[in-house]
């Protein structure tokens, strides 16, 4: 980024020789002095003015201790291309960087929903399977719940996926629809616009300081000529080109003071803005955690509605009795209690 001194309208012209050209010798020291007092205390950085590291007291954060995005996104960036990125099209990329992330999470439990009714449809096909169906006795009937309790896990898993769609998925889709964006680019051209007078205004500083010295440089040549009578000018034509150097003063001070007017109209909106990002950011961040802390509640339902499948499943198993089995199978398909005797002669 190229720096270039910036322009203090405070100390710059409070001295009469900035504004009425004397001697080389006498204006020159003190002009050169004055430049480098603002060398060392203020840079400009892309129309940006800046005090130096080191040259003025620290600078109070307006947020301390927050890591607030008002604090920390004055300054422009370069990207890998190499372009200049401004400290507000970051904040602006990470709003934008939210709401796919926020989308990419909706695709995510969509995908979990799915998984979940294939499996409810997949478990409701095999409870329906013939496979053991005579099995006879506490046996049977235990290994009939179990089917049975298949059927159950499933519209469990189809009201976790149902539950997962309107409660998760639902809202991560829903949160600031499509007019986000625009309010986006609302913020990005309203900033840029502002950004865009201030390089207008520093480009007019820019060629009114130049004015000023070329008034200053032509005055004092006119000067040394009259003193060594190189020149017929009057002192009229002095008087002239000292009123011009006056009037270039002029306008430099007033061009510097529409910039410093257009860098505080600049810096009050990047701190309003910045800090609406920051609210909307910590508003995206909640409504996240807020529903997959909803997520992780629905999971542990599911367990226990599975596990409630299963209660019934272990109590026939328990009541399983391999001598009950065999008395009811004997009694149902016995062929004869005689036994067989001795043949008599």
């Amino acid at each position: 980024m190229e720096m270039e001194e910036s322009f203090d309208a405070e100390g710059s012209f409070d001295d009469a020789s900035c504004l009425s050209p004397q001697s080389p010798g006498s204006t020159s020291p003190a002009r050169r002095q004055n430049k480098e007092e603002i060398k060392e205390t203020k840079i400009t950085i892309n129309c940006v003015t800046f005090p130096v590291p080191m040259s003025t007291p620290e600078q109070q954060l307006l947020k301390p201790s927050e890591w607030s995005y008002c604090d920390y996104f004055w300054a422009d960036k370069r990207d890998p291309q190499g372009a200049t990125v401004p400290g507000f099209e970051v904040l602006l990329q990470k709003q934008l960087k939210g709401k796919q992330m926020q989308k990419e999470m909706a695709e995510f439990i969509r995908e979990r929903i799915k998984i979940e009714e294939e499996y409810a449809k997949n478990l409701s096909k095999l409870s329906m399977f013939p496979m053991a169906a005579q099995e006879e006795g506490t046996l049977g009937e235990a290994w009939a719940q179990v089917k049975k309790s298949l059927a159950d896990e499933a519209e469990v898993h189809l009201k976790f996926s149902s539950k997962l769609q309107s409660e998760v998925e639902k809202p991560f889709l829903t949160f600031r629809g499509d007019n986000f964006k625009k309010d986006m680019k609302k913020y990005d051209h309203h900033i840029a616009d502002l950004r865009k007078q201030l390089v207008s205004r520093y480009a007019a500083v820019e060629k009114a300081r130049k004015a000023l010295a070329d008034r200053q440089k032509d005055l004092e040549v006119k000067t040394q000529q009259l003193e060594i009578k190189l020149s017929n000018k009057t002192e009229e034509d002095i008087k002239k080109a000292r009123r011009k150097s006056t009037q270039a003063g002029d306008d430099l001070m007033r061009c510097v003071d529409l910039y410093n007017q257009a860098q505080s109209k600049w810096f009050e909106e990047m701190v309003t803005t910045s800090l609406e990002l920051e609210r909307l950011e910590v508003e995206r961040v909640e409504m996240i955690q807020q529903h997959l802390r909803q997520y992780t509640t629905l999971r542990h339902e599911t367990d226990m509605f599975n596990q409630s499948t299963l209660e019934p499943v272990d109590k026939l198993l328990q009541s399983v009795d391999p001598a009950k089995d065999r008395e009811l199978w004997v009694k149902e398909h016995k062929t004869g209690d005689l036994r067989p005797v001795d043949m008599d002669i």
